[in-house]
């Protein structure tokens, strides 16, 4: 199916890690998987999970001044909690946990009531559920997948018909997501422990679309996917086709007490730039305590993102990829028409900003948030090798403290030039 068109132009997405990891603020699934914390220990975070100041509406309401198009909520983790009142398997949150009710169902009409695109998040692994390690990975990417005890059977002995039963219990829980909630996206994790055929990726998203046609798929539907999912680092190179770049605010994805290593709002913004510059989402993660609350440090920095896009969304929103590298130091996005640029300048202009290879006149060049306009020139330029077009810099007062966005407004649909000059 083609691409739901409201995706490429959300530009920002909220990734929520909640689960019973909040507890203790360990790190969510893998902390008794790398045996940081015993098993047992991780589970007793059941006890403790309270969701007692849960508020999806208050999420929706800060999700909508960060500017964020859409939101994913973890619905289940590697660690097999599910956040909804579930019929296939024990271990949810509804049944073995003070919060005693589905967390899913709220969280999905607060974010319908906003406007919000309800995006959830899946684990095709569950490290808890007895039918899971019982075969191998027919070309496992790494050792851990061979031989881990929560992964691969014992002595390497399979069974496949455990295996068929966990992936029945995998399909009846993603069945349940899609008729009761309608999720817009489905964000899938976990994959790279079986192949393809294992996990039966064909029959799986024909059961999702058959259910609700348009939900969006993540690659960790392998082929079946709709866009890629680099983590945690902007990419040289834009993947091909819709993308979304997964960010923790912090070090970590869910709550973790001892983690105050935030990123700045400028820092955010220039991760936000980098990555709608080149034609991809943002899917930014914010980590709730065990009781629901986002810490407020967290709140500071998406009010503060959201406070940056409503100053400059022309720039953001109903675009599209700005110029290739080396034609203007930063990054940059085009108007759907393609007759207007967005330069991101991150550090105040000093004297002029220069654009290079452009073909077009410029018919006038502003700065976003305060419409001061700004003189501007070409010079040099030889035959086919357009001039450098000098941007004379704003005055202090119209330099933003994030990063600062001229509208050069061009004469037709943008032509750049793209050679190597005279030989």
């Amino acid at each position: 199916m083609p691409m739901q068109p409201w995706f490429p132009d959300a530009k920002l997405g909220i990734f929520l890690h909640y689960g019973i990891y909040a507890v203790d603020g360990v790190p969510e699934s893998w902390s008794f998987y790398s045996g940081q914390v015993p098993h047992e220990e991780y589970m007793r975070q059941l006890d403790g999970f309270t969701a007692s100041a849960y508020d999806p509406k208050a999420w929706a309401e800060l999700f909508t001044r960060a500017g964020a198009r859409y939101a994913v909520l973890t619905a289940r983790h590697h660690d097999g909690v599910a956040l909804w009142d579930t019929d296939h398997g024990d271990l949810n949150v509804v049944r073995h946990t003070p919060a005693g009710r589905d967390l899913v169902a709220g969280y999905a009409q607060a974010l319908r009531e906003r406007g919000l695109k309800v995006g959830l998040y899946y684990s095709h692994s569950d490290w808890n559920h007895p039918d899971y390690a019982s075969v191998v990975h027919p070309e496992p990417p790494n050792e851990d997948v061979a031989t881990h005890p929560l992964v691969a059977p014992k002595d390497g002995v399979e069974d496949p018909e455990a295996w068929r039963r966990y992936v029945a219990y995998r399909d009846a829980q993603v069945g349940e997501l899609v008729s009761r909630f309608r999720p817009d996206l489905l964000w899938f994790d976990g994959e790279w422990e079986r192949s393809e055929e294992q996990w039966g990726m064909g029959a799986l998203a024909e059961q999702i679309l058959a259910g609700n046609p348009g939900t969006v798929l993540n690659a960790r539907m392998l082929s079946h996917g709709d866009y890629s999912t680099p983590e945690q680092g902007v990419p040289l190179l834009p993947p091909d086709g819709p993308w979304e770049l997964c960010l923790t605010m912090n070090d970590s994805w869910g709550y973790q007490h001892r983690d105050h290593n935030q990123k700045s709002v400028r820092q955010l913004v220039r991760y936000f730039t980098e990555t709608i510059g080149m034609g991809g989402n943002l899917l930014l993660a914010v980590g709730p305590r065990e009781d629901g609350t986002i810490p407020a440090e967290q709140v500071e920095r998406l009010e503060g993102l959201g406070a940056w896009i409503a100053r400059h969304e022309r720039a953001v929103y109903g675009t599209v990829a700005g110029l290739p590298a080396g034609h203007h130091y930063g990054p940059s996005t085009l108007s759907a028409d393609r007759r207007t640029l967005f330069l991101v300048c991150f550090d105040a202009p000093r004297e002029s900003v220069s654009l290079r290879g452009l073909r077009n006149k410029v018919e006038r060049v502003t700065v976003l948030g305060t419409g001061a306009e700004l003189a501007h020139r070409v010079t040099g330029g030889l035959h086919e090798v357009p001039g450098v077009l000098w941007i004379d810099a704003p005055e202090a007062a119209d330099v933003d403290g994030s990063a600062t966005v001229l509208a050069v407004e061009l004469d037709g649909e943008l032509d750049l030039y793209r050679g190597t000059g005279r030989t």
